[in-house]
């Protein structure tokens, strides 16, 4: 009789845990999740890592699978080629970089003003802003070419920066929405407490609400700035060939590759050197986002401000 308790107790405590949480089965369940999600991302990762790395013989061997039969670097040497790497890369972080800036800049400056001041039509503003994130940029996208085209803008890295400098910058709309609701957290206390002390609005802007805002300015900036890098409908329209980037460099690959190996049968394009020319467009925002995840993770740990 005890020992079908003991068991029944055992099954009970597999289910459903102690006290209704720590459930090993609800464990598993969330470990079997993330593994397959974990997998869906990762597994093109390596399939592009290991192909990229294959020779020609190896792509076209049915007995190579996952691991070369030698590490072939030429995929690479001819993709860094063809890519122009380095004085593309300088061009893609100018219309990329410096308007992600900007464009986290702004938009904080704009959902500061939205949370913390009163001012006429208030609300009908703040739906504005949000619509511009909910109309499709193609409705729009020809007015603004026109406008860029009589101002002499085209096929400059204005005709992207200069959005970004008045709010209208790629999704400027959700980073607003994200700033404004951060800001709003903020307790009232803390501002008229730093009024009370002689602060002015700039003051407070900078000194109180910019490092309390860190994660947001963070969060911002990171996806703002992986929005820039993978556009290419706004940088084909208003850059073309005349400042083309990364990927802008990708999408005409194979036509730029067959002009430089036209003469060499034996280099002839296959599916090595574009998943090759692929990893070398997707490193450098993989080494940024390396690199602001810890400062995300202190920024969020250092704020533990809660609303009112």
């Amino acid at each position: 009789m005890n020992n079908k308790k003991t068991m029944k107790s055992r099954i009970k405590r597999f289910i459903l845990g102690t006290n209704g949480t720590n459930s090993t089965l609800a464990k598993i369940v969330i470990y079997i999740l993330l593994i397959a999600i974990g997998f869906l991302y990762i597994y093109p990762m390596l399939y592009m890592l290991s192909n990229s790395l294959k020779s020609q013989s190896d792509i076209i061997n049915p007995m190579v699978n996952w691991v070369p039969t030698a590490i072939y670097f030429g995929n690479y040497e001819r993709a860094f080629r063809v890519l122009r790497f380095f004085p593309t890369l300088s061009k893609s972080l100018v219309v990329t970089l410096l308007p992600a800036l900007i464009q986290t800049a702004v938009t904080a400056l704009i959902g500061y003003g939205f949370a913390k001041f009163n001012f006429k039509f208030k609300k009908m503003w703040l739906v504005l802003v949000l619509m511009t994130f909910i109309i499709p940029v193609q409705v729009y996208m020809i007015p603004r070419y026109v406008m860029f085209f009589e101002f002499g803008l085209l096929e400059k890295p204005l005709a992207i920066i200069l959005p970004a400098i008045f709010g209208q910058g790629v999704n400027s709309a959700i980073f607003v929405l994200i700033f404004y609701q951060f800001f709003r957290m903020i307790p009232q206390s803390i501002n008229e407490a730093a009024e009370i002390d002689g602060a002015g609005p700039y003051y407070i802007f900078f000194r109180i609400a910019v490092p309390l805002a860190v994660p947001a300015f963070i969060t911002s900036f990171l996806f703002g700035l992986v929005w820039y890098w993978n556009e290419t409908y706004i940088a084909s329209l208003f850059l073309g060939s005349a400042y083309p980037n990364l990927q802008l460099r990708l999408a005409n690959f194979v036509s730029e590759y067959t002009q430089i190996y036209s003469s060499d049968e034996l280099l002839r394009i296959n599916e090595g050197v574009r998943l090759a020319a692929t990893l070398l467009i997707i490193l450098p925002m993989v080494i940024v986002y390396f690199a602001i995840q810890r400062w995300f993770v202190e920024g969020v740990e250092k704020t533990g401000v809660t609303g009112e």
